[in-house]
């Protein structure tokens, strides 16, 4: 059975990417799915002097074990300012200080929403086209731009052209599974 590594990169107990993940991940069947909070893996905020002091947090050793034993990422990606949120910058960066090649190159869905227009799209661009040189294999990206109105809990996504696109990402992402 593949195992399929979950997770919103965001910290917030209302994260409306955790619930863009969970629906993602609710469209496989037949896998084992393990859902990730990143305020498990919370650390001191990276430096190379906290390195040199502290070594690499045990958090981030077991959120890298937990990439390790993954067939498949689903990863939705919180906006703030533009980039990442700061609790998944802080987890990646002492997690990628173990080895150069930070995903593995396991099969990444890459996902972002937002309550606006753009539905994060600054922070998945990025992913898109950074991610590939550290590991990153992201076979399938979806947006989806406000939230509120574009998706319920009872429904999942209630805009016909975002539902096609999404399911087309959720099928390319289910083909490359190792």
């Amino acid at each position: 059975m593949k195992k399929i590594v979950v997770f919103a990169a965001s910290s917030s107990s209302t994260s409306i990417n955790k619930k863009l993940a969970e629906h993602a991940a609710l469209q496989l069947e037949g896998v084992e799915l393990v859902q990730l909070d990143l305020n498990d893996f919370e650390m001191p905020i990276f430096s190379v002097d906290k390195e040199k002091e502290l070594g690499i947090p045990t958090e981030a050793k077991k959120f890298k074990a937990y990439l390790a034993s993954a067939d498949g990422l689903i990863i939705s990606f919180a906006e703030h300012n533009g980039t990442f949120s700061s609790a998944f910058k802080n987890v990646f960066d002492w997690a990628s200080r173990m080895e150069r090649s930070m995903w593995l190159d396991i099969p990444m869905l890459a996902m972002a929403t937002s309550p606006g227009g753009r539905g994060g799209k600054s922070v998945l661009d990025h992913v898109v086209n950074d991610f590939p040189h550290r590991g990153g294999n992201v076979v399938a990206s979806f947006s989806l731009p406000f939230f509120a109105k574009n998706y319920s809990e009872a429904e999942g996504i209630l805009d016909i052209e975002l539902r096609e696109t999404f399911g087309k990402a959720i099928e390319q992402f289910k083909k490359n599974l190792i």
